[in-house]
């Protein structure tokens, strides 16, 4: 009888590739595959780990899929990914539950790990970090209309409240044949959407020569039948022209930048180890709006950074004002152990950073909002992601839109839209933040 193998992924959009992985190896030893974990031999959760909120849900996970082990509707649990690399020893010590680790280092060996498992040992398998095999198989769990393409591991930037180069190890570019050869089967299978991810796409190919070869990347992503490249996460301080011209160029390549600032006042940004000034994010801003027309850019936010008072908050938001990014992550910081920032001074209270953050939630979907009502009136290409039964209408996404981070756009259509497709949509409302609208 098969072994079933129910798998569970947490976290980044990175995280998923790595189970996506894992699956293709179980798979191809002959395992039976599912998401479900209640009646599975083998649940293999893949964690994150970065920050608090993070940690807290992995544990949740662990602790229902302990229920169903008690219960006796799973058989073994096997914890991978940043928090098992993060925590061995406490969770050895205080989750008995748990059957064996895969550190991040060991993505590959979840079927020797489940072979022990199965056989009675408690394996706990931790390789080296800074040498993953990311060139495997995939097991592609996402919509057939999109799909991520991972194009590096791991981070070298090294920022102060970053926890991730001790988890994921340096940062390494995957070859541009290894990549293209991935896509092109991603292409085939009647992929639409692909997005591009590492923890840092703009330093893909620097670790090869000092030299960017993002912008050559893409070039060649562009030549396949995609629809769509989207990109995910771009850093300011190393964009150059070439690349802008890229983006600017090639139609494929949307016109939406996720581009993770963090702050804005230059002493913290100093202080976290970001390179780069205020004035040189507004100058890249400035550029990439000239450059590119109709570009939305996104960013991530840290309110509460060691440091920040009331006038680098107040600095903070006169920013946001002035520079009217469209879509923004807010985060309240969080002290991670093993990080400079933990231990630096002036650390803000909880409440006031919660606080913050709220006060940054509200600005930025007032920017948002703005975005949104410009639209009005306008025909806009969306992707259809399927009828949404609660809204009793089609549900999709536009250039401006990444998937599970930002809106929606509801609409009406006379026939069957089938997911995947793409269509026109005349804006026609705003409803809590999406668009409302009609097909053509």
């Amino acid at each position: 009888m098969s072994i079933k193998v129910a798998f569970i992924s947490l976290g980044c959009a990175k995280n998923l590739v790595n189970t996506e992985q894992m699956m293709a190896l179980c798979r191809d030893a002959g395992y039976t595959v599912t998401g479900e974990p209640e009646g599975a031999d083998v649940a293999v959760l893949n964690t994150c780990g970065f920050i608090e909120s993070a940690k807290s849900e992995a544990i949740d996970h662990i602790l229902r899929l302990a229920q169903l082990k008690e219960a006796g509707k799973l058989k073994k649990l096997l914890v991978a990914g940043c928090l098992a690399q993060r925590y061995r020893e406490e969770i050895g010590e205080e989750l008995p539950e748990v059957d064996g680790l895969l550190g991040t280092g060991s993505y590959t060996d979840v079927v020797p790990a489940i072979e022990a498992v199965m056989g009675g040992d408690e394996p706990t398998y931790y390789g080296d970090i800074h040498q993953t095999l990311e060139d495997g198989k995939r097991m592609v769990s996402t919509p057939g209309y999109m799909a991520y393409l991972k194009i590096a591991e791991g981070c070298s930037n090294c920022c102060a409240f970053c926890i991730i180069p001790k988890l994921r190890g340096r940062f390494r570019s995957r070859t541009m044949e290894s990549l293209l050869a991935e896509a092109q089967e991603l292409a085939d299978s009647g992929v639409q959407e692909l997005i591009v991810i590492a923890q840092d796409i703009t330093r893909y190919g620097t670790d090869w020569d000092g030299k960017h070869h993002l912008a050559e990347l893409l070039t060649e992503l562009c030549k396949l039948p995609f629809h769509w490249i989207r990109l995910h996460y771009l850093y300011p301080d190393e964009f150059d022209d070439e690349l802008i011209e890229t983006i600017r160029r090639e139609h494929k390549i949307l016109k939406y930048l996720d581009i993770p600032i963090q702050h804005c006042n230059d002493s913290l940004l100093s202080v976290m180890n970001r390179r780069g000034t205020k004035a040189e994010i507004l100058a890249l801003f400035a550029k990439l709006r000239e450059r590119i027309p109709g570009v939305v850019l996104r960013t991530s936010l840290i309110c509460g950074l060691p440091g920040e008072g009331e006038a680098e908050f107040e600095e903070l938001c006169a920013f946001l004002e002035e520079v009217r990014i469209e879509r923004a992550g807010v985060f309240q910081f969080s002290p991670e152990e093993g990080t400079p920032a933990a231990e630096m001074d002036g650390q803000v209270d909880p409440e006031t950073a919660a606080r913050r953050v709220e006060l940054v939630v509200d600005l930025q979907s007032r920017v948002m909002d703005c975005w949104n009502e410009r639209r009005l009136g306008e025909a806009m290409e969306v992707i259809c992601e399927g009828f949404d039964p609660e809204m009793g209408c089609y549900a999709g996404r536009t250039y401006a839109d990444s998937p599970d981070i930002d809106g929606k756009v509801y609409f009406t259509a006379a026939g069957v839209v089938p997911a995947g497709t793409f269509v026109n949509v005349r804006m026609t409302g705003v409803s809590d933040g999406d668009l409302t609208g009609e097909i053509e």
